[in-house]
């Protein structure tokens, strides 16, 4: 990887708030963007430009899903809300409500044609696919849940709660494996190693742990930011991954022997953010990282290896 380079290709400005989400969109070379503003915004990465805003909302936006095999954008909103949004017809499905408080990610299982949410009251909620019907609603934690993430062979589900705490799930029954607190500020970032075989999460006290997917037992832990981690992506191609932070940096890693490869700041000569960076992802390719964060723009890096 000595050959890794990162270059910044385009800056799209438009937002008038913070953006806290981002998403790969249904069409070829778009993205969608969500946070403080009152709407979802689409991008076309081809030309770097404004393309259109999908739907006009009344809070913020947290998370932003791509429910996959369809052309359905999920949106968590603060309210307490999930609007579905078919993206080529421009037209609102469903509208899903949680018990209480903010959406705070969503995921899907193919497999179980299954739609997930956690959010600020602690409970996960499960919808069907087929009608979105509510299947199953269950507590996490006493205290809100930031972020989920599913295992590649869909059998675990991991979520991050603000007592510092991961909880392992099977995902078939939605059964509790283990649970193990070993941050000492809430859990911000969640993702499984493609393998399967670890997850890491990352916390607000800006370390950076590795766990066992078996029992949970940790199996490394460092602090990769000054502040707090907000994203872990790992590449969908090579053997790295990114980490996104408050701290204003991102910063990619070698996935087998977790040795830094490259710092994007502004002190490294970077054009890059000038606050926090609260959300990172990759391309479908690999070929581009895209970030943004407090200072109101979505920024696309070429990643070349």
């Amino acid at each position: 990887m000595d050959n890794l380079s990162v270059e910044l290709i385009s800056t799209l400005k438009g937002h008038q708030n913070p953006v806290f989400t981002l998403e790969n969109g249904f069409f070829a070379n778009t993205l969608f963007s969500g946070g403080n503003d009152k709407g979802v915004v689409e991008w076309d990465l081809e030309t770097s430009t404004f393309k259109r805003i999908l739907c006009s909302v009344n809070s913020s936006v947290y998370s932003l899903h791509l429910i996959p095999e369809t052309s359905y954008l999920a949106i968590g909103l603060r309210e307490g809300l999930i609007m579905i949004v078919d993206v080529e017809n421009q037209k609102l499905v469903v509208k899903l409500n949680v018990a209480n408080g903010a959406v705070f990610d969503i995921k899907t299982l193919v497999s179980k044609r299954e739609l997930i949410a956690v959010g600020e009251d602690g409970f996960a909620y499960v919808w069907c696919l087929d009608n979105f019907s509510l299947l199953y609603q269950f507590r996490i934690a006493p205290t809100l849940v930031r972020t989920i993430s599913i295992s590649p062979d869909e059998r675990q589900l991991a979520f991050g709660s603000k007592d510092g705490s991961v909880h392992l799930y099977d995902a078939l029954e939605y059964h509790l494996i283990a649970s193990a607190a070993v941050h000492t500020h809430p859990v911000t970032s969640l993702a499984f190693d493609p393998n399967g075989q670890r997850l890491l999460s990352g916390g607000r006290d800006a370390k950076l742990v590795g766990w066992n997917t078996h029992d949970l037992s940790e199996q490394l832990s460092f602090i990769p930011h000054m502040f707090t981690v907000y994203g872990i992506h790992f590449h969908p191609v090579h053997p790295l991954f990114a980490t996104v932070s408050r701290d204003k940096t991102f910063k990619i890693w070698d996935k087998h022997t977790y040795a830094l490869l490259r710092i994007v700041g502004r002190d490294k000569g970077f054009d890059s953010h000038h606050l926090s960076i609260n959300v990172g992802i990759w391309t479908p390719d690999g070929t581009r990282f895209i970030t943004a964060g407090d200072d109101k723009v979505v920024r696309v890096w070429e990643v070349t290896i």
